[in-house]
């Protein structure tokens, strides 16, 4: 490969990471395999037009992060771990059951982000305990990424609060609402963490009737009167499973009922960074009131980082029963991932890596709608992280085993059920397989199952 050219993107990072970048992409995408000679560093930086330094930094970084391995006297080459294994190779099933984003970008990017990190004044910081509501530093960066990338309007600093990603945001939330044996009300179908939470904590779930809209106004103010629930949590934009953005008119209604039956919202706004740019106001914004969101940087930035923020209503009670949670659950929330993250807010990494996983994810969207064609439930974005396909239960426990048995694991089809009357169907995770060519390939494979095993002429056999 002494001939390799990489096409470095004009992206406004530095030249050696987008050299870096671009070996990584090669790798990934097979135009440079294990074994193969880079070109010598003086040859490569004549033939970009570059620095040598700039070249030696990229192959430095490129090492470190076990792309490649340099022998004094005989050159740097592709390392044998460079390419991972897709899961099929490694003999495991492609993933479609967890709904993580592609991680690539953030991959790309941890390294300098942890450089960076050792250069803070405050890095010392990151080994004692925090204040229970997390560093001043990453709530000014929870707060500035809530206002800009959710369109949080009240969002600021003093109000939010770290938590421990997303689930931990949920579990916080709940304690502080209800106490164990009550009943919580949620879309008849929603996102198993909250089943699993509920189970585990003891609450009571209570699904709630959902519509092509999403959840139903009437059906919500029966089931507060019915149970005498006083919590409802929702995920609003890009439903998990379903993947239905609840519209303005709509909020407002559920707002309506909340008001007069005195619920509490918790709003879940995993997936708001992959809404539509007229996508409507959140309820944080719309019912400031009674409303505590949790949003967490799992699915837009990186989910090892485990970040996530509260923002509560403006009662004290309620933040008091918050920060007591933190307390009784962990102390103090973990400062070294809110610091990259902070890091990464403040110098613009945050933004590229969302920027790119919002462009691949799209992509990836498009792909399933090209694929899947009419079995797939048209989502609430241009871009989502899980597709939906409604069918009957017993058709989707039926898809789930075949693909399991052709290598591809899919959600359980009953995980996200709460209520008899929930929407029934199978959830398709699109970030969890590194590359979309073995997306591609899965797809494929999920449509090939849509034709029911047998033909007429197997009817015959005894």
């Amino acid at each position: 490969m002494k001939g390799w050219r990489p096409e470095v993107s004009g992206d406004d990072a530095p030249m050696y990471e987008r050299l870096v970048a671009a070996l990584e992409r090669d790798v990934r995408e097979g135009r440079l395999v294990p074994g193969d000679r880079l070109p010598p560093q003086r040859d490569l930086a004549h033939r970009l037009a570059l620095s040598v330094g700039t070249v030696s930094r990229a192959y430095v970084e490129a090492e470190r992060r076990g792309f490649i391995s340099s022998h004094v006297g005989r050159g740097s080459f592709v390392a044998d771990r460079a390419r991972p294994q897709s899961p099929a190779e490694a003999g495991g099933p492609l993933d479609m059951a967890r709904n993580i984003p592609p991680l690539a970008p953030a991959e790309r990017w941890i390294g300098e982000g942890l450089s960076r990190v050792r250069q803070r004044a405050d890095l010392a910081t990151a080994v004692n305990y925090a204040p229970p509501e997390g560093l001043e530093s990453i709530r000014e960066a929870g707060a500035s990424w809530l206002h800009r990338r959710h369109g949080v309007q009240r969002a600021t600093r003093d109000r939010v609060i770290q938590c421990n990603g997303g689930q931990h945001g949920l579990a916080l939330a709940f304690s502080a609402l209800a106490r164990p044996g009550d009943t919580i009300l949620c879309e008849a179908a929603t996102y198993p963490g909250i089943r699993t939470l509920a189970d585990h904590a003891g609450y009571r779930l209570g699904g709630v009737a959902m519509d092509q809209r999403g959840l139903e106004p009437e059906a919500l103010a029966r089931a507060a009167r019915e149970t005498g629930a006083r919590v409802v949590v929702l995920i609003p934009t890009l439903q998990n499973p379903t993947t239905i953005t609840l519209d303005a008119a709509r909020r407002a209604e559920i707002i309506e009922v909340a008001r007069a039956q005195d619920l509490m919202i918790v709003e879940d706004d995993a997936y708001r960074v992959f809404a539509d740019r007229d996508a409507p106001e959140s309820f944080a914004d719309l019912a400031p009131e009674r409303t505590l969101m949790v949003a967490a940087v799992s699915k837009a930035v990186a989910p090892g980082l485990r970040l996530g923020f509260l923002l509560p209503p403006e009662d004290a009670g309620i933040r008091d029963r918050l920060l007591l949670g933190v307390r009784a659950f962990g102390y103090t929330p973990p400062s070294l991932g809110g610091l990259v993250f902070s890091q990464w807010e403040q110098d613009g990494t945050a933004d590229r890596i969302a920027d790119e996983l919002v462009a691949e994810t799209e992509m990836r969207t498009q792909l399933a709608r090209d694929i899947l064609g009419k079995a797939m439930a048209v989502p609430g974005a241009s871009r989502s992280l899980h597709v939906w396909m409604p069918m009957p239960m017993l058709d989707a426990e039926r898809l789930s085993a075949r693909a399991l048995r052709a290598g591809i694991a899919l959600t359980p089809p009953d995980a996200p059920a709460v209520d008899p009357c929930a929407p029934s169907g199978v959830r398709l995770c699109l970030g969890a397989i590194p590359s979309r060519d073995r997306l591609e390939h899965a797809l494929h494979e999920v449509v090939e199952m849509l034709t029911p095993a047998g033909d007429s002429t197997a009817r015959g056999l005894v």
